[in-house]
């Protein structure tokens, strides 16, 4: 139960009375500020057991006796013979490997793909290990979820990655996991503080890039602002300016770090990051790796605010900036102006400022349409209820249900398509289908009812897409090229088909079906 802002309810008890054909139920919860975002919400984790119960409406009366507010709601219990595949067969299974315990459920990609995951696994587990210069004591437990939930990953009391085969967040789970195997990594090494802008930064850098293997510093310069004279990004690559006529603009977007340190997950999250990431390998190329992480290890609450030059500094900024001067003998803002001057130096490319460019944009759609189609795969409130419950208990539902209407899907397998797109720099694609998709989500929040009738491409995603459905496929990549289009699908398994289809005067139909095709 979600509190609409600005109500302030923490700590406030809810009442919820459930009548079914035992008897009535009556359940409590506190509201309390839940996820990364910090969202003011009451939980009732699996509190009602519907096993059992007929089909059809159920009535839930609510209550806030502090507030005087009372309200019904009628939650309708479905058949369980219309529970779609995995779900009736599936459970927890799990493998141990060299370093790690991982969990996965059966009949999803992750059960398919198993024994490359788990070689996967302890590749990805060493090499960060080695760069993190530890030898853990204990496993590594990592979760692979059938489902995205936020950019894909997540580091808690477990790891846990997205991994399935229309995974429209990323199409690179094992730098995914290789991230939160640095931060899990990071956490046993210790410290009293770990600034979230420099404990990304470090998963970012040691890994290599963020969602994908990228130079960080040349792309942090992308952020900064145009130099006079310059020439923008789209216009060289598109032709429309000789590349001799001058340096490539920058996109303008650099955060100040002060508050950044203090507000990052809250910030412009690619941005953020690509920030965070080349501050600690300019930190690491000028001092060293040891001074580095003597300078991380050693960060400690400031006893009180610190005025600086432009403000005050918050909490955690005023925190670094204590440790800066301890180990380095600067201030944070003199950090800040060394880094720039660095990146300035950096000569930017067109199409690195494009790349960027349209990353940030690719992902600002995936948070886009999560809260408005997908709203508990949304970072900041995701749904990442706790693992060794759900285990102990059996329960897969949590991970395996998700939107699946057709607008839904026919939006995935178009952000997938765009992620390829990203992967293989082609820069025009990318464009022209992120600003399909926009065009839908921009219907879709205004309520017209003709979301994919406004735009061409989406219009004939959306007639593949039904085609599939109809003919009982479950879609997963969907490519389209003139009056052609190549689908990768399954039906009752994870195993997948390639389908073929052509469009004719009477519309999209299947030419040819390949029972074993490479994956996508």
């Amino acid at each position: 139960m979600i509190a609409l802002q600005p109500a302030d309810l923490v700590g406030v008890d809810v009442d919820v009375g459930v009548v079914e054909e035992q008897g009535e139920i009556g359940l409590q919860a506190l509201f309390g500020q839940y996820g990364i975002g910090g969202r003011q919400q009451a939980t009732l984790t699996w509190a009602w057991n519907t096993a059992g119960l007929t089909p059809g409406d159920y009535d839930l009366s609510i209550s806030i006796p502090s507030r005087d507010l009372s309200w019904k709601e009628t939650l309708t219990l479905l058949p369980a013979d219309q529970v779609a595949p995995p779900e009736p067969q599936a459970s927890w299974a799990v493998s141990e490997t060299d370093c790690c315990l991982v969990y996965y459920i059966t009949g999803t990609a992750a059960d398919r793909d198993l024994p490359a995951l788990l070689e996967l696994v302890d590749e990805r587990t060493n090499n960060a290990a080695r760069l993190m210069g530890i030898e853990p004591d204990q496993p590594v437990e990592i979760t692979f979820l059938p489902r995205v939930l936020g950019h894909g990953g997540f580091a808690g009391q477990e790891i846990s990655v997205s991994y399935l085969d229309r995974n429209y967040a990323t199409s690179n789970p094992e730098v995914v996991l290789h991230h939160e195997l640095i931060h899990e990594l990071d956490s046993r090494l210790g410290g009293e503080i770990r600034p979230s802008l420099l404990s990304e930064g470090l998963a970012v850098y040691l890994t290599g890039g963020h969602f994908k293997p990228e130079p960080l510093s040349p792309r942090a310069a992308a952020l900064l602002p145009p130099a006079p004279g310059c020439l923008p990004a789209q216009d060289l690559l598109a032709g429309r300016k000789p590349a001799s006529e001058g340096a490539v603009c920058g996109l303008d977007w650099y955060l100040p770090l002060i508050p950044l340190m203090d507000n990052f997950y809250l910030s412009q999250h690619e941005v953020g990051y690509l920030q965070a990431a080349s501050l600690v390998e300019f930190m690491v190329e000028s001092w060293g790796w040891e001074a580095f992480d003597a300078f991380y290890r050693d960060i400690h609450p400031a006893s009180e605010p610190m005025e600086e030059t432009g403000g005050t500094l918050g909490p955690q900024a005023a925190a670094v900036n204590s440790a800066l001067v301890a180990h380095y003998g600067i201030t944070i803002q003199q950090l800040e102006s060394q880094h720039l001057a660095a990146l300035q130096e950096e000569i930017l490319h067109p199409e690195l400022v494009e790349d960027v460019r349209l990353n940030v944009s690719f992902f600002e759609t995936v948070r886009r349409y999560q809260q408005l189609l997908d709203p508990s795969a949304f970072f900041l409130t995701a749904w990442l209820p706790d693992g060794k419950s759900m285990r102990e208990q059996g329960l897969v539902a949590d991970f395996l249900r998700r939107p699946s209407a057709p607008e839904n899907l026919v939006l995935e397998v178009m952000l997938v398509k765009a992620d390829e797109g990203i992967q293989n720099g082609d820069f025009a694609s990318v464009e022209s289908t992120l600003q399909s998709i926009n065009t839908v989500l921009d219907s879709l929040q205004d309520g017209s009812g003709q979301a994919f009738l406004e735009d061409n491409l989406a219009a004939q995603y959306y007639a593949v897409v039904s085609l599939l459905l109809d003919q009982g496929y479950q879609p997963h990549k969907v490519s389209l090229e003139n009056n052609q289009a190549q689908a990768w699908v399954s039906t009752t398994g994870p195993d997948l088909e390639l389908i073929l289809l052509e469009k004719s005067t009477g519309g999209w139909v299947i030419t040819e079906s390949i029972q074993t095709p490479a994956p996508p």
